[in-house]
């Protein structure tokens, strides 16, 4: 039975693993300098790879305890009795994978341990001599216990007293999750779920406040796709161009671990090793239809949350020019998630300086604007007019048929929409044309949007299908100073993407005009564009 990792490709008899050797090295740095600290990402990032792989690495220099409270239910949470007694048994399990000698780990687990105060005084006779690094994954699912968080007080106190040479204790602690553990007290105010006592003074108090930042890049870089593919091609002989494919997966995940690997799961279980870009667009097409542990939490999160839903819907289809501010609490949960990302005014990805929000690869922009399409049942009931013989005439012999398109799409609108409320056409208007064009691509192209956080008035789609590219800017018409400048941002565009040909669409919301559907092609500097308005 074929699996697959969010670090890399698992076949039968073979894991091809993506090249994170620079990042366990980063890792392990901290590790050695006896750091305490939170590998906090999105979910399917990788982490718990992560800390299986640094634990190979450690097993020659220390004692690597990698342990989970996952799916232990509440009981162990119920004392701290209860807690410690659980504790000690998995540290002393994982330790049998380890170099410990039997002496050692029996005696891990022959105290009876009833409070946290015993524990604390066992974990410094057990960690004199000994460089254990406890590492400890999916702290989320034990965040909203206070004998959890009131053990994570202890270990910060017991590290403090090491730093002023007075105690003993681990090595190294590093806490897995996709909250960070220095805020999780406040989420739990948040969620109802803890209320502080007067003694713990002010909400904002943290529990890990010992910890050091955790500044490691876990997303795959183009290097590291091509290291993994580069050995899966080695024993397959597919004839693949690394290179380019390399980068189409990369251009559509921007390195998100588990949408890399998904990609490569389905092209060689689904579609028959198709290694080519056709093969990659087959299977993100496949990926935006599916079901998966990331896009089910994705929905639930967006249902769950209004705020992030609105930030998302502006962000993502209203174009919203947004600063990056990690202060804002649903920019930093919509970075905590994996949805967004900071980029410059150019839309790359700065190291300093100012920068905006933006959804952090193109997976997630289609599958979060198809939520969007399916929530409204004002606009989704759009894909089930486009008619089948409208699909043929548009999508047919590979080739589709953006002119036409438009057109259509003009017709439809007029017909539909001439006397909707403008004000729910100017929010919805971009989502309008993104339903009507979504059934006819779908299976055989897919489309990536590109907010300008220069021009809010514009919103650039990528099409692409089969072979072919096509560039459609929406626009909403601000008067008629604004066309010249509009061609000359839509040329510079279309040069960066070393196309000859794009199309505009404007939406004309004036209420005081008659309008008419309008359609040209007109050539500026060489280039063609069509030019729809309505």
């Amino acid at each position: 039975m074929k699996r697959f990792n969010v670090t890399g490709l698992c076949v039968p008899h073979k894991h091809y693993m993506a090249d994170t050797s620079g990042k366990i090295a980063e890792i392990k740095k901290l590790v050695e300098n006896e750091c305490y600290f939170t590998i906090n990402r999105a979910r399917q990032y990788g982490k718990t790879t992560t800390l299986y792989l640094l634990k190979k690495e450690l097993q020659d220099s220390h004692l690597p305890v990698s342990i989970s409270f996952e799916g232990l239910g509440d009981d162990c949470f119920a004392s701290q009795e209860a807690f410690c007694s659980i504790l000690v048994n998995l540290i002393a399990k994982s330790l049998k994978f380890t170099n410990a000698s039997n002496e050692y780990i029996e005696k891990w687990k022959e105290n009876k341990i009833t409070n946290f105060n015993l524990l604390s005084s066992h974990i410094t006779e057990m960690c004199e001599d000994k460089k254990i690094v406890l590492m400890i994954d999916e702290v989320d699912a034990t965040s909203n216990n206070r004998i959890f968080l009131q053990f994570i007080g202890m270990l910060r106190s017991k590290y403090l007293a090491r730093e002023a040479g007075m105690d003993y204790t681990f090595h190294s602690v590093i806490l897995a999750g996709v909250y960070d553990i220095r805020n999780i007290k406040l989420k739990m105010i948040n969620e109802g779920a803890y209320t502080p006592t007067e003694k713990e003074g002010k909400i904002y108090n943290s529990p890990w406040n010992i910890a050091v930042d955790f500044n490691v890049d876990m997303s795959l870089s183009s290097a590291d796709i091509c290291t993994m593919l580069s050995e899966y091609e080695k024993d397959h002989n597919t004839g693949m161009d690394i290179a380019v494919i390399t980068d189409e997966i990369h251009k559509s995940t921007n390195g998100y671990p588990f949408l890399v690997s998904r990609i490569c799961q389905h092209i060689d279980e689904k579609f028959t090793k198709n290694w080519t870009i056709n093969g990659v667009q087959n299977a993100i097409n496949y990926i935006l239809q599916e079901q998966n542990m990331l896009f089910d939490d994705l929905s639930k999160n967006l249902e769950s949350n209004k705020e992030l839903y609105d930030f998302m819907y502006d962000l993502l289809i209203l174009g919203d020019r947004c600063p990056f501010n990690i202060d804002n609490p649903v920019i930093r949960l919509a970075s905590m998630y994996g949805y967004i990302m900071r980029v410059n005014g150019n839309g790359q990805n700065p190291s300093i300086g100012v920068g905006y929000a933006a959804v952090s690869n193109k997976i997630f922009e289609m599958r979060i604007s198809n939520y969007f399409i399916s929530k409204d049942k004002n606009i989704s009931r759009i894909e089930s007019s486009v008619c089948r013989s409208l699909m043929r005439d548009i999508a047919k012999d590979g080739r589709f048929d953006m002119e036409l398109c438009l057109i259509k799409f003009a017709e439809h609108y007029k017909e539909i929409y001439t006397d909707t409320d403008i004000e729910f056409l100017e929010r919805h208007g971009r989502l309008l044309f993104l339903s009507f064009l979504r059934p006819l691509i779908n299976g055989q192209g897919f489309y990536h949007i590109e907010s300008q956080f220069t021009d809010l008035r514009k919103m650039d789609i990528t099409i692409d299908y089969g072979q072919e590219q096509y560039i459609v800017e929406l626009k909403i018409w601000r008067g008629e100073k604004y066309k010249k400048e509009a061609y000359k941002q839509l040329l510079n565009y279309m040069e960066s993407k070393n196309a000859q040909t794009a199309y505009m669409l404007t939406f004309d919301f004036r209420k005081e005009i008659n309008k008419q559907t309008q359609a040209e092609w007109v050539e500026i500097e060489g280039r063609q564009i069509f030019d729809v308005m309505v």
